[in-house]
């Protein structure tokens, strides 16, 4: 008996689908020099217009600590650019540079093409992640 993808429990075909997306997506970022947690930043950062670090982690559900060394890196290249609060002084604030914004543009495209859009397949993943389980089409 052959071990068909389509006869696998749905949890081991979502799990092996997310590693396969994952993994394609993921090279290609690497090979324009652009991790993907580097990509989560730059992309809450743009949502979310010049605003903190604590913030950028607290979004991303990763510690202080682990945004902090991405956001040096992303910095380091020029992708963004911390500075100080307009509030506050002692806070700093990022913000997207024009080469961050360009390379967060190529990442888009990138993640279409591994992975075009799909709305029921953003619903029903949006309700698994949100706990509520998948969706169901009324009866």
């Amino acid at each position: 008996m052959e071990d068909e993808p389509a006869q696998w429990p749905i949890g081991r075909l979502l799990a092996a689908a997310a590693r396969a997306v994952e993994r394609e997506w993921d090279e290609r970022l690497r090979a324009i020099g652009l991790p993907h947690a580097a990509l989560i930043a730059l992309d809450i950062a743009l949502r979310n217009g010049p605003t903190g670090a604590d913030v950028i982690a607290r979004t991303a559900r990763v510690q202080p600590q682990t945004m902090s060394r991405t956001l040096e890196r992303l910095e380091r290249d020029g992708m963004i650019e911390r500075g100080p609060h307009p509030a506050d002084g002692r806070r700093r604030v990022v913000t997207v540079t024009e080469h961050g914004r360009t390379m967060w543009d190529t990442a888009k495209h990138i993640e279409r093409e591994v992975l075009p859009d799909d709305p029921d397949l953003r619903r029903h993943l949006s309700a698994i992640l949100a706990g509520a389980g998948p969706s169901r089409p009324d009866d």
